[in-house]
């Protein structure tokens, strides 16, 4: 049996980050909120606040 991981929209992953970023929640919350790891929640965070910067990110979105 293979195992698959859960795929997510980009626009997804923009909502879940801004829940951090926008309002106010730790990461832990956010990523309770909707349903994902810590450890995705945390890594969609960085890749939207290196957006922010101007960083363009190493991976495009799956």
């Amino acid at each position: 049996m293979k195992n698959t991981r859960p795929t997510f929209s980009a626009e997804f992953k923009l909502e879940a980050a801004q829940l951090v970023t926008k309002q106010g929640y730790s990461i832990t919350e956010a990523a309770s909120a909707m349903g994902v790891s810590n450890s995705a929640m945390r890594k969609w965070v960085n890749q939207l606040r290196q957006e922010q910067q101007g960083v363009s990110p190493k991976d495009p979105p799956k």
